[in-house]
């Protein structure tokens, strides 16, 4: 495998033409299944940190495309 979705946000329009948001990524608990040693302290710290600000941007934008409705 050349590359893989390690943490990804995304704003989409869906066939319906409603505007929603998408947190994907790899989980927590399959980090030692692909990375080793300090690659594996490195893509923690990424995806928790990572996590950490963009669920909140998540919740916002959900919440404020939810008033708009």
């Amino acid at each position: 495998m050349k590359e893989g979705n390690i943490l990804s946000f995304r704003i989409l329009v869906n066939y319906e033409g409603n505007v929603v948001t998408e947190l994907s990524g790899l989980p927590p608990d399959k980090i030692d299944e692909v990375f080793k040693g300090h690659d594996k302290v490195l893509m923690n710290k990424i995806i928790k940190e990572g996590r950490l600000k963009l669920e909140k941007l998540h919740g916002y934008l959900e919440s404020e495309l939810d008033a708009l409705k």
